[in-house]
């Protein structure tokens, strides 16, 4: 009767450590690589936003940032957050 219960428990120990090994970890670490992107960004970055808009920063106000997008030179107010990745030049 013991040796089921211990078995039960170790079971159930082992999953939850399986699933924060492949669950949680890895989502942990997605997000302080969003924080840290999000942190570096500066004017004259190239971004696209999670919208799919692209453009270059002009413009940074604490959680807002101001982008410059098309041929025109439309500006547009966007969250931080919606930042979904910085475009980094290509170097020769």
């Amino acid at each position: 009767m013991g040796g089921s219960t211990t078995f039960f428990i170790v079971y159930i120990v082992f999953f939850i450590g399986i699933m924060y090994l492949l669950i949680f970890l890895p989502q942990k670490r997605r997000d302080k690589k969003t924080r840290e992107m999000l942190s570096a960004v500066e004017v004259g970055s190239n971004i696209v936003t999670i919208g799919g808009i692209s453009g270059k920063i002009i413009n940074i106000k604490d959680d807002e940032v101001t982008i410059e997008s098309g041929i025109d030179k439309s500006k547009i107010l966007v969250k931080r957050w919606a930042i979904k990745e910085v475009i980094k030049p290509v170097e020769a």
